[in-house]
């Protein structure tokens, strides 16, 4: 069975992956002139596996008033006032209970665990390095009551074999001696000996290149996407304005970008763009090995080889830049402040960056099938993409089988045609 995948990052090159392992031909196709170059490239470099909490929490309520007043550094809120956007934020306000968070949470720390499984099995068959370490993560906490909530939260990871140990400041220096130069105060960490670090820009390279050495899939790059290819309740490809691509199966990982195309069809998916940043600097005096989150101040700090991936906030603004270079200057202050020896932050080339990530009501991905014959989703993976990619990628594929196996034995292959490349749903 053919199938384009549209979207070459992390998500859809790993959805094609399975795709491809499971025995079909596979068309990538993107828009980008190269893999990995939007929510991808230069993200805060986390796989974090115990860590999966939603933002649609009853304690994300309590921000509301600073929210209103501007007064949160972390998280911006302007975005243009849609209709689309009223949908998504009633359906997130629907889910800031407590039942709603703890389901969450859980759906996709089961995801994590598998998706870590995943990755492991997968290095050994890539044999090159995307700056991957078994690096262990802290989070420090600046309250007794966020304490407290770590310790609930661990407890149900326990269940599902996940170490997300609370400890004290002393027993988290012991652990990671660079954060002795941070300015706290801190009342304690969580650790997590089992959550790693990777480039996904480099992964997804890496993999791509795999995938048209080793199953001949086809990248067309960029190629603009105006549309899909529909005959009654069925998707037969993918319109670009290169010419159009027939496809017995179309699977869409545009991120924040799949709305917009799926609307084109008739279906409705609750995604919103929320903007995060990064900054990539050379090593300060004392560069953690572990990976470090700042909980109250929101911001990452991960070393991927000889440079410390910097990266943090969440800004509602749609699809808006303009405040980029503000919201990048903060962040910086911001890490320069908490984590003076961390890294080189008078460095001018700081490889400055902002994404898109693809946010959905409760936090989960969309995976699955659509109301349309041969229409597939694997998107609003939020700020777990790298995380949960590659589970959800099998989950995909799985979804999938069904369609396939019904494609395979009641219709013949459909003949494809490719431009020239360059280098829970509702209705």
């Amino acid at each position: 069975m053919h199938v384009a995948v549209l979207g070459a990052g992390v998500v859809g090159v790993t959805t094609a992956h399975y795709l491809a392992e499971a025995g079909h031909d596979v068309t990538i196709i993107d828009q980008a002139a190269a893999v990995a170059r939007e929510c991808s490239a230069a993200n805060g470099a986390q796989l974090s596996y115990s860590y999966t909490e939603v933002m649609a929490s009853p304690s994300f309520l309590l921000k509301l008033p600073g929210l209103a007043a501007g007064t949160d550094a972390a998280i911006q809120v302007r975005p243009p006032l849609t209709m689309d956007l009223v949908r998504w934020g009633l359906g997130f306000l629907g889910k800031c209970t407590r039942r709603s968070a703890a389901a969450s949470t859980r759906a996709n720390l089961e995801l994590a665990v598998r998706s870590a499984q995943l990755l492991r099995d997968l290095r050994n068959e890539l044999r090159a390095d995307f700056h991957y370490r078994q690096a262990g993560k802290l989070i420090l906490l600046s309250t007794d009551r966020e304490l407290d909530d770590a310790r609930r939260a661990s407890e149900v990871k326990a269940e599902l074999g996940v170490r997300a140990n609370v400890v004290s400041f002393e027993e988290a220096l012991e652990i990671e001696p660079a954060i002795g130069a941070m300015q706290g105060p801190y009342a304690g960490a969580v650790y997590s000996p089992g959550d790693d670090i990777g480039d996904s820009a480099e992964f997804s390279e890496l993999l791509a290149e795999r995938l048209e050495q080793k199953h001949g899939a086809r990248f067309m790059l960029g190629a603009v996407i105006t549309g899909l290819i529909r005959e009654r309740d069925a998707i037969l490809g993918v319109r670009t304005a290169s010419g159009d691509i027939e496809a017995d199966a179309v699977v869409v990982c545009l991120g924040a970008w799949s709305p917009a195309l799926l609307g084109k069809v008739g279906i409705r998916i609750l995604v919103t763009p929320v903007r995060g940043y990064s900054l990539t600097l050379p090593p300060g005096r004392t560069m953690p090995s572990a990976s470090v989150t700042d909980y109250g101040r929101r911001f990452v700090m991960g070393r991927l080889g000889e440079k410390m991936r910097i990266a943090g906030y969440a800004d509602f603004v749609g699809f808006a830049t303009r405040k980029d270079a503000a919201r990048l200057a903060q962040l910086l202050d911001t890490a320069r402040t908490a984590a003076p020896e961390a890294a080189d932050y008078g460095c001018a080339d700081n490889h400055a960056w902002g994404g898109y990530r693809p946010m959905t009501p409760d936090g989960r991905p969309i995976v699955g099938p659509t109301r349309l014959d041969g229409l597939f989703v694997n998107t609003g993976h939020g700020t777990l993409g790298w995380t949960l990619a590659l589970a959800s990628a099998e989950q995909l594929v799985d979804a999938m089988a069904p369609y396939a196996h019904s494609y395979r034995k009641d219709r013949t292959a459909a003949p494809v045609t490719t431009a020239a490349p360059s280098s829970s749903i509702s209705t």
